[in-house]
């Protein structure tokens, strides 16, 4: 999708369904640890209004060690032709940060690339990009998932991520790369404050003039300041996803999708989208 194509596409704001092959993952490690159990889930988000399919082999939750490549590469390809073969017509984005990883599900049927580092943990990234021409979803990140959380400082944390977006993007333009969602990368290398002031100025990064995603779901800016814990924290997400759509949000990154997808008609109704 071009700059053209992305106004039609997100004329109303979509909902990527995240399918977490891990074990680790702090909301729901290890609950989709085979073929059946997979497709399984991957056909109750389609049939509750998921749009695109986020699939990933490789934790990036705060404090989490990364898996081999080869074991990354075991965990997708396999599960991605099975989704691909009986979904034809769905999104799937493949969740990785591994230039090789991207390569081969682009050519095992993968739409978009999700890489949380921008490419700045594989320098071989935005090659693969540039060949293949997939929609790539860029984020922001301070530091790794393994220390992001240890001790992130900011001066203006909303200046600095747009700063740090309009440097990927020049980048990206110089190699004929233009397809590009943005993503800021809400709880990686972010305070609880930095979060909710981020969400408060989310609709700043506009001026980027690309689709905007938000990931919310679930996490520890939602259970942290509720006492609660992920399990507990759908409302909450409800409720962020809610702002976070006010605020020209295009895609809602979920584990609940029939929830986000009533977020959308309410906000799409109250707004007479």
């Amino acid at each position: 999708m071009n700059r053209k194509q992305n106004k039609t596409y997100f004329s109303t704001s979509k909902v990527m369904g995240i399918l977490n092959l891990t074990s680790n993952s702090f909301y729901d490690g290890g609950k989709y640890n085979n073929t059946e159990k997979i497709l399984i889930q991957t056909k109750k988000m389609i049939d509750e209004g998921a749009n695109i399919i986020d699939i990933g082999a490789q934790s990036s939750r705060p404090g989490s060690n990364e898996i081999s490549e080869d074991e990354e590469l075991n965990k997708i390809i396999p599960s991605l032709i099975e989704i691909r073969k009986n979904f034809p017509n769905v999104l799937i984005s493949v969740d990785t940060y591994r230039a090789n990883v991207a390569e081969e599900s682009i050519n095992n049927g993968a739409d978009i690339i999700n890489d949380i580092s921008s490419g700045d943990l594989d320098k071989n990234m935005f090659t693969v990009i540039a060949k293949y021409k997939v929609p790539y979803i860029i984020m922001h990140m301070l530091g790794t998932p393994k220390n992001m959380q240890e001790n992130p400082m900011y001066n203006n944390v909303v200046e600095e991520i747009i700063n740090y977006f309009q440097q990927k993007i020049a980048t990206l333009h110089d190699l004929g790369i233009n397809n590009l969602i943005i993503d800021p990368g809400f709880g990686f290398g972010k305070t609880l404050e930095n979060n909710y002031e981020i969400l408060n100025n989310l609709e700043k990064l506009k001026c980027l003039k690309y689709p905007i995603l938000v990931g919310v779901s679930r996490k520890s800016m939602i259970y942290k300041l509720l006492d609660t814990d992920a399990n507990q924290a759908l409302n909450g997400t409800s409720v962020i996803n809610t702002i976070a759509l006010t605020k020209g949000t295009d895609i809602l990154r979920v584990h609940d999708i029939k929830e986000a997808v009533e977020c959308i008609k309410i906000v799409n109704f109250a707004q007479n989208k």
